[in-house]
């Protein structure tokens, strides 16, 4: 099975992933630098910094929601549905973080509001763990170049494609 959505033949969630992740993991560090005694505008930095997560994270459930319909009802439709809901898991616990801090006048993360930020890592790191299981699934299948044969895919602007499945076309028993 591949992804409907790709960039010259790679699905684009797993690289729309990184960006959520790295911005819940930079906002959390600011976080905790304002929360240790460090400048009032880290605090405002971690926020916004979530907020970007956050629409990044919205973005990449949308992918996999794409992607999601032609993952066959098995165990890897479950881990998929589990990787998409522990996502939507953590983006909830820094969602509920930022509406907590988005009335406040410095948007300055307290200590609770880091434990919660800290925890949702956590639970993201279940997500990642998921992840890379299904990488691991999808990708045995497919054959690539290794080395610099890899390389030589051309250096045309990326292209992405929508690829619809074909009907299966089941025998009735």
């Amino acid at each position: 099975m591949q992804s409907r959505l790709r960039v010259q033949g790679h699905p684009i969630q797993p690289m729309l992933v990184a960006f959520p992740y790295g911005l819940f993991v930079c906002a959390t560090i600011f976080d905790l630098a304002d929360v240790a005694g460090g400048p009032v505008f880290l605090g405002e930095v971690g926020y916004w910094t979530a907020v970007a997560a956050l629409v990044t994270a919205g973005l990449t459930a949308a992918a996999g929601m794409v992607d999601l319909w032609d993952v066959p009802p098995d165990r890897t439709r479950r881990t998929a549905i589990g990787f998409n809901v522990v996502n939507a898991g953590m983006a909830g616990l820094f969602l509920l973080s930022c509406l907590v801090r988005a009335e406040a006048p410095n948007r300055g993360a307290t200590a609770v509001l880091l434990v919660v930020e800290v925890f949702a890592l956590a639970v993201g790191g279940v997500g990642v763990h998921l992840g890379a299981r299904l990488m691991r699934h999808f990708e045995a299948g497919r054959a690539e170049a290794a080395g610099f044969d890899a390389l030589r895919g051309g250096v045309d602007a990326p292209t992405i494609e929508v690829v619809r499945p074909r009907p299966v076309i089941r025998p009735r028993p």
